[in-house]
């Protein structure tokens, strides 16, 4: 394959792997690393550093259009953001000392258990209000947001097991260059009780400042390569953006069987060449 020839590549899954993580908050990596280790051969870990770039570039161009539209909640984002930049940072330390199989096994299962709680209770946005609880009042966090037309308010709850889950989330983007937006979503959507909608755009907001956290580390270890890594940005950048227009006209229950469906079949491939050792 020649230069040119690899770089179309993966400027083109790129693309559509940043139209999928703008449709459901993954940040378009959760595609982007097992398709250029396992289609194209790249090694994992030049591949989450081209990933954590895209990550910051697709949190860029997503995350204004949703902030635009009023869909982000910018304080609970920014709250959020003190954990899972904690935990990039350890985590992008941890991947420096893990074989490629193993971090190629742990992607799997992770991506297996988001699939699972995608689906799980997938009941869609009803735009009903739900009671804060005493911490998320004392710190302001309901909102509201855009639904048929109007302006339907949210409340927020279990606010200290979201921010626990963060951390975690971090850590999982630094060691596999996701953005770790699979499990944000999760643990706003399902431990913190925010709308679907909300959840996804607030994890586009957060996901390029946890990446950036963890992209300075691989970048000091040389792990990211523009030939690889500025095709892959260019193209997730592009894909995020045709997202977004989809985003706000989609119906919840079609984005969380979309994202099930995606990442099951990649957890399956990662988890089968870790074992097999062909990563």
């Amino acid at each position: 394959m020649t230069a040119l020839t690899f770089t179309l590549v993966v400027w083109v899954i790129s693309t559509l792997a940043g139209f999928l993580g703008a449709l459901t908050g993954l940040g378009g990596g959760v595609v982007v690393v097992p398709a250029l280790t396992l289609a194209l051969g790249v090694n994992i870990k030049y591949a989450i550093g081209a990933s954590l770039v895209s990550v910051i570039a697709t949190s860029s161009g997503a995350a204004a259009a949703y902030v635009k539209e009023g869909f982000s909640n910018i304080r609970i984002g920014m709250l959020l953001e003190i954990a899972t930049t904690t935990g990039a940072v350890f985590g992008a330390y941890l991947a420096a000392y893990s074989s490629t199989h193993v971090i190629a096994i742990i992607f799997g299962l992770v991506l297996i258990q988001s699939a699972y709680q995608s689906v799980v209770n997938a009941s869609p946005d009803t735009g009903l209000l739900v009671e804060s609880d005493g911490l998320a009042r004392r710190l302001r966090l309901a909102s509201d947001y855009p639904l048929e037309g109007k302006r339907k308010e949210y409340g927020v709850r279990n606010v200290p097991a979201g921010f626990g889950l963060m951390f975690g989330a971090g850590a999982l983007s630094g060691l596999l260059g996701i953005g770790s937006g699979a499990v944000k979503v999760i643990a706003m959507d399902q431990a913190m009780k925010i709308p679907f909608k909300v959840s996804t755009t607030t994890s586009n907001f957060m996901i390029g400042v946890t990446a950036a956290a963890s992209a300075g580390v691989y970048l000091s270890r040389g792990y990211i390569h523009p030939s690889v890594a500025m095709p892959v940005m260019l193209g997730v950048l592009g894909g995020a953006l045709l997202g977004t227009k989809v985003l706000v006209r989609a119906q919840v229950r079609t984005l969380r069987w979309v994202f099930a469906s995606v990442i099951l079949l990649l957890a399956i491939e990662m988890i089968v060449n870790g074992l097999m050792k062909r990563i």
